[in-house]
């Protein structure tokens, strides 16, 4: 019998029987990690742990790295693995069910996994309790996950079949020669899936099915329509305990209720799903955000730029955003048999300004900053409110520098980022650097000498600082390294926001120079910022973050001014014009109501402050002040008041003590 060296990581290689699987490996190398593993990674390539290890042909060991519990890449084979758990019961349940996918979720607060559905009856929220019943009746059968190999050809014979025309069209689409389907053995669920999988369905304990939702199928509204079942699932029941509880006050926050309620924005189907329209109310705060960005990247000698939204297609397919994007681009239309594309990002857009004249290295940095607006071709199933839109504007800027430049340039965006996202509340900030990792498997551009470099840039950027941050393997783009920031919001969840990533791809495919102190050409290094991300998802979550009741700088309205009497009138004016002057934003209320119901209106429009005019008010030049959360806090003059308010303005103040 042949032995095979494995080894966990860079730990001591220990010999093991040939033919093995990952589990028996782990057996022998560490039986704690063998008992919690959930998958594994072989060599860099994640695989269930019932693959069978080859021994390489040039001896070296096998290293293993089991996927656990508790990690972002465990959350993950967990959540696919209840996904399938998912369609297994729609399928036992409901008999002619065609299946389209179900992945997992990991970076949206609200869900952990979906599966889209075509049943053979529309289903019902009634449904999923039904559904949920049956997952747990499977889960507890200890029910294996199979994977198994085969050709092409067979796949499509066997979906065809099982009647499975989406399956079919994914496998014409997405596969190679051979095809990997997975079975949860002793149910009718099979599917075309790329795994890993937990072993069994034993591991799925603690799991919620949650709401339905109409989709398209690639979001073709001429395609079928179909349901699209929402779920989540943790690895203990403590955890999904907690996390229902975080949504009972989520949905409290929804930022599409509040955003109704307190007239910010509003999504209208007659003239597009995904499409943001912003009133008047929400267009202040928006404007608050951009002066204050704008007035950050005056600091930090930033130039404003401003591009069109739309190109020729040729520079999509020179930019690969079209062979790499494709699908999330607006189709191409044409103009005097010129075809059009509208930009998915403004990337290749600074790049024409960039390359517009020649540049010397004393001419970098250049730092081009936009708002620009962008479009993407989103499937309707996924669209939410602000979160997840059509239309959106990206406050993005791109670095171009010498290498020389590059940690400096680093440095100062973990700087602007940490700064911005203080100064809107978020005070728990998570960093994670995203790295190419031991994956094989995927295709990165660019040399192994130039991803160490850029790793270890932003990495040093973040070290400078002493941030603590998640290495996540195998989670960089194609074209390079990215730092992404994510917030906890008021009520413990985590959104992804601001990113800062290098790129490889484009400097090379727009032939991109700069003339060095040695009077030779030389590629620039280009970097991708974004602090806000899209302005409509922070809107969104700023919305939520805060319940709608925004800090005094960014209030739609700042200050009401409630009359207990038409006598004051005159005199509410004269106080509202005096704090609009100083430049507060004022609104007068001299409806007949009474005083209660008048500051109870206030109330519900989250106005900071409200001042209470009656006669004693008028005879004394004086205000009474109310704050939203505090009440009554006594009569002061009204210079008094504006100094106040005026200085919770000035210093973009969080609080309004």
């Amino acid at each position: 019998m042949s032995e095979i060296n494995v080894q966990l990581n860079d730990s001591r290689p220990v010999q093991v029987p040939s033919p093995t699987t990952v589990a028996e490996a782990l057996k022998k190398l560490d039986r704690d990690l063998a008992r919690q593993a959930l998958a594994a990674r072989v060599n860099g390539r994640e695989v269930d742990l019932a693959y069978p290890i080859q021994a390489p042909e040039n001896g070296d060991a096998v290293r293993i790295e089991p996927v656990l519990p508790q990690t972002r890449d465990g959350l993950e084979v967990l959540r696919h693995s209840t996904a399938h758990l998912l369609a297994a019961a729609v399928l036992d349940l409901f008999p002619g069910t065609k299946l389209g996918i179900g992945p997992a979720l990991l970076d949206d607060p609200r869900y952990g996994f979906f599966y889209d559905v075509i049943a053979p009856r529309p289903l019902t929220e009634a449904d999923l309790p039904v559904i949920e019943k049956k997952m747990r009746d499977i889960a507890k059968r200890n029910m294996s996950y199979r994977r198994d190999e085969i050709s092409k050809a067979e796949a499509l014979r066997m979906f065809n079949e099982r009647d499975e025309p989406l399956k079919c069209e994914l496998i014409d689409e997405k596969a190679g020669e051979t095809v990997s389907v997975y079975y949860i053995d002793g149910s009718p669920f099979i599917d075309f899936c790329l795994g890993p999988h937990v072993p069994n369905t034993n591991r799925l304990k603690a799991f919620k099915l949650l709401s339905l939702a109409g989709a398209y199928w690639k979001g073709d509204a001429e395609r079928p329509q179909m349901q699209r079942i929402y779920g989540t699932a943790f690895f203990t029941q403590e955890e999904l305990d907690a996390w229902l509880k975080q949504r009972e006050e989520a949905e409290k926050r929804d930022h599409r209720r509040l955003g109704r309620e307190l007239d910010l924005f509003s999504i209208h189907e007659q003239y597009g799903q995904g499409l943001v329209f912003w009133h008047p109310k929400g267009g202040i705060v928006r404007q608050q955000m951009d002066d204050y960005l704008r007035e950050e990247l005056t600091k930090r000698n930033y130039s404003f730029v401003y591009t069109p939204h739309i190109a020729r297609r040729e520079l999509w397919q020179l930019s690969g955003h079209e062979q790499n994007y494709g699908d999330s681009m607006f189709a191409p239309t044409k103009l005097e048999e010129t075809e059009f594309r509208l930009k998915p990002m403004n990337c290749p857009m600074h790049i024409g300004i960039y390359k517009s004249q020649q540049r010397s290295y004393r001419d970098l940095p250049q730092r081009y900053s936009e708002m620009g607006t962008v479009y993407r071709a989103e499937l309707s199933g996924t669209l939410h409110g602000l979160m997840r839109v059509r239309g959106f504007t990206v406050d993005d800027a791109h670095l171009f520098c010498t290498p020389e430049q590059i940690p400096r340039e680093i440095d100062d965006c973990v700087d602007f980022a940490y700064q911005v996202l203080k100064t809107f509340g978020f005070d728990k900030i998570k960093y994670e650097l995203s790295v190419k990792g031991s994956d094989t498997s995927k295709l990165y551009l660019g040399s192994a000498e130039q991803w160490e470099k850029a790793e270890s840039a932003l990495a040093a950027g973040l070290d400078a600082r002493g941030i603590e941050y998640e290495r996540i393997e195998g989670e960089a783009a194609f074209y390079g390294p990215k730092i992404d920031f994510k917030v906890e919001d008021a009520i413990g969840r985590l959104w992804q926001l601001g990113t800062v990533q290098w790129d490889f791809n484009l400097p090379e495919r727009f032939e991109l120079e700069y003339t060095g102190e040695d009077n030779k050409p030389h590629r620039p290094v280009m970097v991708h910022r974004a602090l806000f991300g899209s302005i409509e998802r922070f809107f969104g979550v700023l919305i939520e973050h805060y319940a709608g009741a925004f800090p005094m700088w960014l209030a739609p309205v700042q200050i009401e001014v409630l009359t207990i009497t038409d006598r004051i009138n005159g005199y509410a004016e004269t106080v509202a014009q005096g704090l609009r002057a100083a430049g507060l934003r004022v609104e007068v209320n001299t409806r007949s109501d009474k005083i209660g119901a008048k500051i109870r209106d206030a109330q519900l429009q989250k106005i900071p402050f409200m001042l209470v005019l009656g006669d004693r008010e008028m005879e004394q030049g004086q205000v009474a002040v109310r704050e939203r959360t505090k009440g009554d806090l006594g009569a002061m003059s009204l210079d008094e008041f504006r100094q106040m308010a005026q200085r919770l303005v000035a210093t973009r103040a969080l609080t309004n003590t």
